[in-house]
């Protein structure tokens, strides 16, 4: 029997944008519990783009063993194609939308730039009927990184980036202020924070102002005219959805007891002197969860929670997704559209 076969992106070589290549691929075989979706959007993601060059900001020791060639991107929404053995959550024709297999799938394993894509079930969930497929895709490891952060872990992963578990601290009658507040995590985290009852300050260049403050943001500091860090003081929590060496500026924002989540952890030094000042640093890897996707996807369906879309590209154009991705100042987030 001749093997079925659909549309993906691969690459055989770790690279730039160019390594993207629209051609024909496998379609997935259907393992025992599994789902196999036909998409019909793909958000892409920061971890995308890490893949493509190899990961290379990080150790050799963690950078995962990957096999060409791979398909990229984990976030997908699209409609059931077919349900594996023990399946009975989901039939074929429903809308669904997941993270699929992540952390898991770092070297690769997700596969969601594609026509088709292997599911776990227990990471599937119906897609909110109060939004299209686009919106739908690109919710989801956007949102449940600032889920995870803020709300509830939901979890007993261990945590590669700390000894400890991570713990959201309460929002409700607190301050908080989201660095990097346009982008995919920080639009969410503005808007769950406030959902939560806090008082929310958020940080990006000058033209997002009305965006963030149409999504609930009661103060807004453009970075680019004025450091945050020498403005803003006694804040609650810092969720840093940029991250990297400049988090521990935000230390001075803090009052004692409070709390600092950068997103990304990678080159904070600042450890000792979160100490000295009484503030706590923590810090998560978002992983894969059906059932947190249907409870957010509750807020999506009823417009509590609104999803940005910066730009729309079709599945064989990944290469220029990839390109808009890299010339920064992104609104939300970047999806491709499939079929």
């Amino acid at each position: 029997m001749a093997t079925e076969m659909m549309k993906a992106i691969r690459q055989h070589g770790f690279g730039g944008p160019e390594m993207l290549v629209y051609e024909d691929a496998p379609v997935p075989a259907l393992a025992a519990g599994d789902v196999l979706v036909r998409v019909r959007a793909v958000g892409i993601n920061p971890p995308d783009w890490y893949l493509r060059e190899g990961y290379r900001m990080l150790p050799p020791e963690w950078q995962p063993k990957v096999a060409f060639p791979l398909i990229l991107g984990t976030d997908i929404s699209g409609v059931v194609a077919a349900v594996g053995d023990d399946v009975t959550a989901f039939a074929v024709g429903d809308a669904v939308y997941s993270m699929v297999r992540f952390p898991e799938g770092l070297a690769g394993d997700s596969r969601a730039y594609a026509e088709f894509v292997g599911v776990p079930a227990s990471e599937l969930a119906g897609k909110p009927a109060g939004i299209d497929h686009d919106h739908a895709a690109a919710a989801p490891m956007s949102l449940l990184t600032a889920w995870q952060f803020l709300i509830e872990l939901g979890h007993d992963g261990p945590n590669p980036l700390q000894p400890h578990r991570h713990e959201p601290v309460p929002l409700e009658g607190r301050t908080v202020l989201v660095n990097g507040a346009a982008g995919g995590v920080g639009h969410f985290a503005v808007q769950l924070a406030k959902w939560r009852g806090a008082r929310v300050i958020a940080v990006a260049s000058g033209e997002h102002a009305a965006f963030l403050r149409d999504l609930g943001a009661d103060e807004f500091i453009d970075y680019t005219a004025t450091p945050p860090e020498n403005v803003v003081h006694g804040v609650d929590l810092v969720l840093d959805a940029v991250g990297g060496p400049t988090t521990g500026r935000f230390l001075r924002t803090l009052k004692r007891g409070g709390a600092l989540f950068p997103v990304f952890p990678l080159g904070f030094d600042g450890t000792d002197k979160a100490a000295t000042l009484g503030v706590t640093v923590s810090t998560t890897q978002v992983r894969s969860n059906g059932a947190q996707l249907e409870e957010v996807g509750r807020l999506l369906d009823d417009g509590t929670v609104r999803v940005a879309i910066d730009s729309v590209f079709p599945l064989a154009d990944a290469r220029k997704a990839h390109e808009r991705a890299a010339g920064g100042y992104i609104r939300g987030k970047i999806v491709l559209t499939v079929g």
